[in-house]
């Protein structure tokens, strides 16, 4: 790619275009300066309501567990359906549209070791959340009254995590939410054409190509996508077919637990602080329709571009047009495989 030419990209997964200018990286920044938070070292904080026996907001007491602890969320977006709702569908009109929505949210602590990030996390610690997070999904799957289920986790202040201790939540749907009702469609799109699951396909493309690989083992991929619209976004893909976690053997569920040590320990090293991003696992809708299309994948979407306190802001043009990035996701995987 010419350094001083612009260009868009198709992400695949949503239709989105991307546009690539990677001749702004050596704009001046007198923007915002953010400060880097310390990592946190405490193994319990005696003010945190996630520790280990403290009472929460509410008046809970935390047991004193030793390993993964799940819980409702104190303070959920949804409610579990309990009869007719209040709130008819379908509104007052065609114009001012709404419809009831229920479900279930929880919190799910990786460790009752408050400073234990999965960067911090050894591949044998994070097996078990891993274990967790199938074990949620195959739970809430299993209910007629969820059509979907996302795992996901945001760390640190800038990603507006409410504490700091390390955790991740699980929001169970009625219905099937926008980004994956998109990735859904698209996906079914490219089976129906193709005859092949889409993310298997591009995953083939990539290891041939190669630039864009950060990490692989033999079960998962961590890559930087060729349409990633934020500096160091990544996706991780299973190099088999799985629509869900709940479909992953016990190999394939060790095997992502080492990609997700060696993805997070790297981002922290590249620069050199804990590094704030929003993940989570997109997985086949529970609805009941077929999934051979669907392939199960997690984002990653960290905000920081030049430093741990110089963050990417998608505003203005991102806002009213579409993303934009200046560094190129080829240079983006380079940085990171360096720091791995």
């Amino acid at each position: 790619m010419n350094d001083a030419a612009a260009e868009r990209r198709l992400n695949l997964l949503t239709g989105d275009w991307v546009l690539v200018s990677p001749h702004r990286m050596s704009r001046p920044w007198q923007g915002a300066v953010l400060s880097s938070p310390p990592s946190q070292s405490v193994k319990h904080n005696s003010e945190c309501y996630l520790c280990a026996g403290n009472a929460r907001v509410g008046g809970v007491r935390n047991p004193d567990y030793a390993g993964v602890y799940i819980f409702p969320n104190d303070f959920t977006a949804l409610l579990e359906a309990s009869g007719p709702s209040r709130l008819e569908a379908g509104g007052t009109s065609e114009l001012l549209v709404r419809e009831p929505e229920s479900g279930i949210c929880r919190v799910i602590c990786y460790s009752p070791d408050h400073g234990l990030t999965l960067s911090r996390m050894t591949p044998e610690q994070i097996r078990p959340v891993v274990d967790a997070w199938a074990e949620q999904f195959t739970e809430l799957a299993a209910r007629p009254d969820i059509a979907s289920v996302i795992i996901f986790e945001n760390r640190g202040e800038m990603m507006g995590a409410s504490n700091p201790h390390p955790h991740g939540q699980v929001w169970a749907m009625a219905t099937v939410p926008n980004e994956l009702a998109r990735e859904d469609a698209r996906q079914l799109d490219w089976y129906q054409k193709n005859g092949e699951p889409m993310l298997l396909s591009y995953l083939r493309r990539e290891l041939e190509a190669g630039e864009r690989i950060i990490h692989a083992n033999d079960a998962f991929v961590a890559l930087i996508p060729f349409w990633a619209a934020w500096p160091f976004e990544t996706l991780i893909l299973p190099r088999e077919q799985a629509s869900g976690l709940d479909e992953l053997t016990p190999d394939q569920r060790a095997g992502l637990a080492e990609i997700l040590a060696r993805l997070t320990a790297g981002y922290d090293a590249l620069f050199e602080a804990p590094f704030p991003y929003t993940m989570g696992f997109h997985q086949r809708p529970t609805d009941g329709r077929d999934s051979a299309h669907f392939t199960l994948h997690a984002h990653f979407y960290p905000p920081l571009l030049r430093s741990a306190s110089i963050r990417k802001f998608m505003v203005g043009f991102e806002m009213l047009g579409m993303p934009q990035r200046d560094l190129t996701p080829e240079a983006a995987a380079e940085r990171l495989r360096a720091v791995l």
